[in-house]
Formats: C-alpha cells, sequence, structure tokens
C-alpha cells in the first residue's frame, strides 16, 4: 500500500510532467525568433518510414528568422522539403540542393495578440492540470486518514507538503508562461 509519502512523491512528479509538457508545447510555438524546436515534429517519409526529422538531418539556427536543415543523406532533400511543405507551418522552404532553408517571416501585431492568448489557455490548461493531481492526492490522504493508516495530524501536515508543492509548480508554470508571452510580443 502506499504511503502518503509515495503519493506526495507522485504528485510532484505529474506536476513536474505538467509543466514540461507545457514547455515543449510552447517551445514549438512559432515566435518572430528561429528555434529548432519548431520543427521537430516533422516526420518525413525516407525509405517507405515516417522518421522524425532530426533524426535523418541537422538542424541549427542559421540567423534570428532563419533555420538551416542539413540531411546526412542528399537524396533525402526532396522528401525532407515536401514534408515541411505538408506541415502546419505554414512556411515555404528554398532549397538550394544540400541545405534547406526556413526564413520565419515577421510576426504582425495581430497574430502576436493571437498567439499570446493561445499561449495563455495552454498555461491555465496546465494548471488546471496541476490542481488535479492536487485534488487526486488529496482524496487518497484524507482515504488514508478515513481508514485510520495515520493520524488527523499528519493527514495536515502531509496536505501542507503537498499545497507547497502545488504553489511551487503553478508559480513555475506562471513564469514559463510570462517568458514566453514576452518573447512574444517582443518585436
Amino acid at each position: 500500500m502506499a504511503t502518503p509519502n509515495d503519493h506526495l512523491k507522485d504528485a510532484e512528479y505529474r506536476m513536474t510532467g505538467a509543466h514540461d509538457a507545457l514547455r515543449r508545447e510552447l517551445n514549438s510555438t512559432r515566435t518572430g525568433r528561429a528555434s529548432t524546436e519548431l520543427i521537430e515534429h516533422i516526420l518525413v517519409e525516407y525509405y517507405g518510414t515516417e522518421t522524425p526529422l532530426n533524426q535523418i538531418a541537422s538542424v541549427t539556427v542559421a540567423e534570428t528568422r532563419v533555420l538551416a536543415i542539413q540531411p546526412w543523406d542528399k537524396s533525402a532533400v526532396g522528401a525532407v522539403e515536401k514534408a515541411i511543405q505538408k506541415s502546419d507551418l505554414g512556411i515555404m522552404p528554398s532549397n538550394d540542393g544540400a541545405i534547406i532553408r526556413l526564413t520565419l517571416p515577421i510576426l504582425t501585431e495581430e497574430r502576436r495578440k493571437e498567439l499570446v492568448r493561445s499561449m495563455r489557455k495552454r498555461v491555465e490548461d496546465a494548471r488546471v492540470a496541476v490542481r488535479n493531481v492536487r485534488r487526486d492526492v488529496q482524496d487518497k490522504i484524507r482515504a488514508q486518514e478515513k481508514a485510520k493508516d495515520i493520524s488527523q495530524d499528519e493527514t495536515h501536515r502531509y496536505l501542507d507538503q503537498l499545497q507547497k508543492t502545488t504553489d511551487a509548480s503553478v508559480a513555475a508554470i506562471d513564469k514559463t508562461g510570462e517568458a514566453k508571452e514576452a518573447e512574444l510580443l517582443e518585436v
């Protein structure tokens, strides 16, 4: 049977997971600045297999708004270019035969605000996920108290620890959101 300490460790792990998922999601959000995370999710048809782009090519930030993609196998250049065109990026690649370049357009003020709204919703979803973890663990700890496995004082102590972990997770999520918002609004 799991102890309250096990439940607290599980809560911390799951809350950290929610924050990590938010970070990954926000990193793939296009800003005015080039980032390799923008294209990590793209799958390329390579010898009949859907292969992640980063497994068949090196992706680097050539300039502030330019990504350079250099497939290790020159015959894959066309497949990589086609996969980028099919993706949801909305950016046309330029190909010189060996290197594919993606030039990110400058974001309009309206698009920036739209991205900030979307980002805030994702941040709120992450906060909700953390609060759901807290509620789940609170229920487990209270059930152990009800079953007389732990005392009322221990329950309060564990619930206080849980609340501190929750507050720290929410603060970290907020900080991540604020940093991404500043990056999105930066011209």
